[in-house]
């Protein structure tokens, strides 16, 4: 769905996360210029810790099912994800947290301090 959803003229491709860390290395691409979706926070973690340099990363949308807590309108984290950001906080990672660019930005700490709070953390 995701390349069929791109643009004309865009290129989408669907990359494992073991192959975008491979690509991230090779010397090849060091000027390639990309949009990354990720699924989870936690896939983000994994492709960073695995080597691809990404120093912000747009939260945008994380859909509630079971285990999470609502924090805004469009965020619901869990433990796991909370645990997560953290994690990607201390490698230096920033966000923008906002679902569409006209949207005003929220501070990605109190959003994961409220989740703590909910979470009972």
């Amino acid at each position: 769905m995701i390349i069929e959803a791109a643009p004309p003229g865009v290129k989408a491709h669907v990359v494992p996360i073991d192959k975008m860390i491979q690509v991230a290395k090779d010397p090849r691409f060091g000027g390639t210029k990309a949009l990354v979706l990720f699924e989870t926070p936690e896939d983000a973690l994994r492709a960073i810790e695995g080597g691809v340099d990404i120093k912000e990363l747009n939260v945008g949308s994380m859909a509630h099912s079971k285990g999470k807590v609502a924090v805004n309108k469009v965020l619901s984290l869990g433990k796991e994800d909370v645990e997560t950001f953290d994690k990607l906080k201390s490698l230096g990672v920033t966000f923008d947290v906002r679902k569409v660019p006209s949207d005003s930005k929220d501070n990605m700490d109190n959003i994961v301090n409220k989740a703590r709070q909910e979470l009972g953390m």
